[in-house]
């Protein structure tokens, strides 16, 4: 080096270069290297990086060395003059390489030749994260110590950009790590196997999931309010090709008429009042997977049109702006509306219903799937009971008979928010009728308990209800007389004497 200006202003272009790449560690290194290369005559030029949590450095950027070479580049703490750099933190010069017995020469890039190597430590938060070393042609040991003191400034400006790109990069890693273990969580929750229910309109739903899910096709989900439709949306999604893509779900009948098209379709800055800055809509953001557009019977005829040529062409324009952008999408739809009658009063367009309808799914409503409300009750109270820590062991008969009478107008998210409430309420671990909402309890179709026959006298009647106490009390306490009579505040001769009368078996509880 030549001067003391030469040097600041070298010492100026390398911190600049190294504020303006601060997301890109390797082109980073690279070009530092590149420009001691070009300004200072360095012959090679070499940076290392620590390994997280470990002694360990590794070659991460290189002038003058082959891919293979840097390859080669790995160094313990300790290992030879870089490794002994690491290790001290302390800089190493060599005037002659030939002559040093520590020189390893792992990237084998040198052939006995006179020059000579500089190596500094990179140093944030006094712990060594790297180093950087040069060669340079063999020169008088002031100039040596001149690179040196050079090479120590560089190491200063790359510390803290190094260290901040690390956590950024460790950061992003951990992000994608718990990204894809999330995404692993939700294959597992929507796979087929794990969706409750058996019927054979369940089992059929279930093969128009694995026949529809590895295509392309757009597929209309119909049925009641309630019935699971956004669960068969994310199974498709979650058991196809796009699985690692976004699924984007729109609830289209809670979105105002006036912000519909900008929530779909984005818009532009200063496209109406409001629109401070330009905005991705829900299809851009789902480009790559799938959209779910729920209770699409309730969009206007306006954004029918929109989304009509969506469908055909994959392309829109955001609200305000000229630019037309194609997007990658798979459209799952689903209505709790008759769309039939709505092609009939001209409310919802022909041509769209004839798009979306490429493959149909219809689900039953959950009192035409009376084989599986008790499963799917069951399925509630466990996922309740884990979620506010409490021991639920069952539902009990008086319960059970409510909930199988019933009608379930809300469908299976009416179940569910019933059963929440009753593991909520519940004291003893199991849901009796009483903890059931009043719903169920003052409805026409439903009865707590023994039902009495047409026609039974009083004696039968009281049977009747005593039967299913005492067996509602045995399979609490499974089958165990002498408990059922402290919990009934009874003696247990008494209880073995009614269980006798009323020809109940104790052991078939235990």
């Amino acid at each position: 080096m030549n001067n003391s200006k030469q040097e600041l202003q070298l010492l100026y272009r390398i911190s600049q270069t190294v504020s303006s790449r601060q997301h890109d560690i390797s082109q980073l290194l690279n070009e530092v290297l590149q420009i001691m290369e070009s300004e200072l005559g360095v012959l090679r030029g070499t940076l290392t990086l620590r390994k997280q949590g470990t002694e360990v450095l590794n070659i991460e950027a290189s002038s003058g060395l082959s891919e293979r070479q840097m390859e080669r580049g790995e160094y313990q703490f300790g290992e030879g003059i870089t490794g002994k750099v690491a290790e001290t933190g302390q800089m190493e010069i060599i005037a002659d390489i030939s002559q040093s017995t520590e020189f390893l020469n792992r990237t084998k890039a040198r052939d006995d030749e006179k020059v000579a190597f500089i190596c500094v430590p990179i140093i944030h938060h006094k712990e060594v994260i790297g180093t950087i070393s040069i060669d340079i042609p063999s020169t008088d040991e002031s100039s040596l110590e001149t690179y040196a003191l050079f090479l120590e400034h560089v190491a200063q400006i790359l510390a803290s950009a190094v260290s901040t790109i690390r956590e950024e990069i460790e950061e992003r890693n951990a992000l994608e790590s718990e990204n894809e273990m999330l995404r692993r969580q939700l294959g597992n929750r929507y796979s087929i196997d794990n969706m409750v229910g058996n019927c054979n309109a369940m089992r059929m739903i279930y093969e128009q999931i694995i026949q529809v899910a590895d295509s392309t096709a757009t597929v209309l989900v119909r049925g009641e309010s309630g019935t699971g439709k956004e669960l068969i949306a994310r199974a498709i999604h979650f058991n196809s090709p796009r699985k690692n893509n976004s699924f984007i779900s729109v609830n289209c009948a809670a979105l105002p008429e006036n912000l519909i098209e900008s929530e779909l379709f984005g818009h532009e800055k200063g496209a109406f009042t409001g629109a401070q800055q330009q905005r991705k809509g829900r299809f851009e953001l789902a480009n790559g997977g799938t959209i779910f557009l729920d209770e699409i019977g309730d969009i206007s005829p306006a954004v029918q049109v929109r989304l009509l040529r969506v469908l055909q062409e994959k392309s829109f324009e955001r609200v305000g702006g000229n630019e037309t952008i194609t997007v990658n999408v798979r459209v799952i739809a689903a209505t709790s509306r008759n769309l039939e009658e709505g092609m009939a009063n001209e409310t919802f367009r022909e041509d769209l219903f004839y798009r979306l309808n490429v493959f149909p799914i219809l689900l039953p409503p959950l009192r035409e799937r009376k084989s599986d409300t008790l499963l799917l009750a069951d399925h509630f109270l466990q996922k309740y009971a884990e979620l506010y820590g409490k021991n639920m062991k069952r539902i009990s008969t008086s319960a059970i008979n409510m909930i199988m009478a019933y009608h379930w107008p809300g469908n299976v998210r009416e179940l569910e928010n019933c059963v929440e409430r009753s593991v909520l309420t519940s004291s003893d671990g199991v849901v009796h009728g009483f903890n059931l909402p009043p719903s169920l309890q003052t409805s026409d179709e439903t009865h707590t308990g023994f039902i009495p026959e047409e026609g039974a006298n009083l004696k039968q009647m009281v049977e009747g209800y005593e039967r299913e106490i005492l067996i509602d009390a045995l399979k609490k306490h499974r089958g165990n007389a002498a408990a059922v009579a402290r919990y009934l505040q009874t003696t247990q001769r008494i209880i073995n004497y009614r269980i006798k009368n009323l020809g109940i078996e104790p052991r078939s509880y235990k």
